[in-house]
């Protein structure tokens, strides 16, 4: 594997990708520690070490580096770009004219990224708010940090944070454009590895070395058992038949339909997390007793047991939910029948479609229950041995594996590309 590294560096391009990568890496990094206008930094500082944030905002801290209980120009990060990919997604499902985009090819494509571009954006707007809002009251740490702010500072502070997810997303494209991987996913993954360090070193003031040994090996196995589960799916074996056209013949090729045990990915688990923290979110911004009080009995405390069913119930869920409308046996099943393809044994058309549909039920099954055994994990953690700080879990874990995947394999058909042996060899 060091070999593999050693033989990438002296590829000049590859080089140059892996270095601006770098580069993109160490300014992504610089941006979560600069705080924005307004914010006092001794009493960020004083509030963090106590605070009790992570029920309403930790899921964006962890997608954020840590930039959020910084205050920094990136306390945002890439969430509001990740939810609005999940919503058009989403809406391409509902609405006629973005399924229409999403047909046409590379052209249809770049029209939805830069809708998704503006949802962005108008997310940011929206957290940026919010965040300002809980800063000031109180509700995202034990005081307030921006004493003193003024209507225009508040402006400003909303501009920057806004202005930092926008830069953000400039910079994950250029990645991917001039970089190594998907530049999104790589800035996600660098977020969260960053917080290895404070984490284990949480688990070890609280619970001591013992807890931080245990933890990793657990942390070991959970990743061995992630990356059997990504690797794993059902290969439904296709025929096309030979079509004859002047003196060439066309199709007769076998091929297979590839069908992944964890369908829908890492997102269950983001639709499940948004859901239970907004309630928390509406209590603060709101002042509402009633919600308040419902939403820290049933929605905040991640040691409860009926916190852990309803987050595994709702993962299972979405799990379900999102492999129905990303995979449309019916629209392969017509696809299939148009070139002449069919899947040996079954006919053609409905039958093939309703072959497809049980398939993909009854995969989802494992890999829902994979994605909810996963997900609950850090809090079984917490109500059994009291770890606040679980860096080897959840939504986190999931991401990890599969960017480090995704980037090592881009790398490795690089390396093939050039007579070079891979980082699998």
């Amino acid at each position: 594997m060091f070999r593999a590294f050693r033989n990438a560096l002296k590829i000049p391009d590859l080089r140059r990708k892996i270095l601006f990568t770098l580069g993109m890496i160490f300014v992504y990094r610089l941006g979560g520690w600069i705080p924005i206008p307004g914010v006092d930094v001794v009493l960020l500082r004083n509030a963090v070490g106590g605070a009790e944030a992570g029920a309403i905002v930790g899921i964006i801290n962890v997608f954020a580096g840590g930039a959020l209980q910084q205050m920094a120009v990136f306390a945002l990060g890439i969430m509001p770009y990740i939810t609005a990919s999940i919503i058009m997604q989403l809406l391409t499902v509902v609405i006629p004219k973005l399924e229409e985009l999403s047909r046409e090819g590379e052209q249809g494509r770049r029209k939805i990224t830069q809708y998704t571009r503006y949802a962005a954006i108008a997310l940011a707007l929206l957290q940026s708010t919010a965040l300002v809002t809980l800063a000031r009251n109180g509700g995202a740490f034990s005081v307030n940090v921006m004493p003193g702010a003024g209507t225009g500072t508040i402006i400003v502070a909303v501009v920057t944070l806004t202005a930092g997810t926008a830069l953000i997303m400039w910079m994950g494209e250029l990645i991917t454009a001039r970089g190594v991987g998907n530049g999104m996913s790589i800035l996600i993954y660098v977020s969260i590895v960053s917080q290895f360090p404070s984490q284990l070193q949480i688990v070890r003031v609280q619970n001591g070395p013992e807890w931080v040994a245990g933890v990793l090996l657990m942390g070991v196995a959970l990743t061995v058992a992630v990356v059997f589960m990504e690797m794993g799916q059902r290969r439904i074996p296709v025929q096309y038949a030979r079509r004859q056209v002047g003196l060439k013949s066309y199709g007769g090729q076998s091929t297979y339909i590839p069908l992944k045990v964890n369908q829908s990915g890492v997102i269950p688990v983001i639709f499940a997390s948004s859901l239970l923290y907004l309630p928390g979110l509406a209590s603060q911004l709101s002042g509402s007793a009633g919600l308040a009080n419902f939403s820290e009995r049933y929605l905040t405390d991640a040691s409860s047991p009926v916190f852990i069913l309803i987050f595994a119930a709702m993962t299972i869920f979405f799990a379900y939910f999102y492999s129905s409308i990303t995979f449309k046996p019916a629209e392969v099943a017509d696809n299939m029948q148009r070139y002449g393809g069919f899947i040996p044994g079954i006919r053609p058309g409905r039958q093939t479609a309703e072959y497809l549909d049980k398939v993909l039920t009854r995969i989802t099954l494992p890999g829902a229950l994979y994605l909810a055994a996963i997900a609950v994990t850090p809090f079984i953690l917490l109500a059994v041995g009291n770890i606040g700080a679980f860096p080897l879990g959840g939504v986190s874990l999931l991401i990890m594996v599969g960017v480090a995947l995704q980037t090592m394999q881009q790398l490795e058909s690089q390396l093939m590309q050039r007579n070079y042996e891979g980082f699998l060899r």
